[in-house]
C-alpha cells in the first residue's frame, strides 16, 4: 500500500471515527485538478484530506475537503480543557488568600 492507504477490509476492521466536520476548501471541474489540490494539502501531518464527487445533478462538481485528524483535534481540545481549569484554580486559590 502506498503511504496510509488502507484496502477496503481495513477500513471495515478500523470502523468508523467521530471527529470534526469536514470543510470544502476547493471546488474543481475535473478529478485531476482536485487530486492536484489534494496532493499541495496533503503534506501537512495533521490534516485530513479527500476528494468527494458532490452537487446537485445540474451542477455536479470535485470538493476538496479537509479536517483536522481526529487525535489531534481531541488532543487540542484537552489542552484547552486544562488551560481554563488551571485558570480557574488560579482565580479562585486568588479570592481565598484575599480573605
Amino acid at each position: 500500500m502506498e503511504g496510509n492507504k488502507m484496502s477496503t477490509e481495513e477500513v471495515a476492521e478500523a470502523g468508523h471515527q467521530e471527529g470534526p466536520a469536514w470543510e470544502i476548501v476547493a471546488k474543481c471541474a475535473t478529478y485531476n485538478e482536485a487530486d492536484q489540490r489534494r496532493l499541495e494539502l496533503e503534506t501537512d501531518k495533521d490534516l485530513q484530506v479527500k476528494v468527494h464527487w458532490q452537487g446537485k445533478v445540474n451542477d455536479r462538481y470535485y470538493a476538496v475537503k479537509t479536517r483536522i485528524d481526529p487525535i489531534v483535534a481531541l488532543e487540542e481540545a484537552l489542552n484547552a480543557k486544562r488551560t481554563e481549569k488551571k485558570k480557574r484554580k488560579a482565580r479562585l486559590n486568588k479570592k481565598r488568600r484575599k480573605k
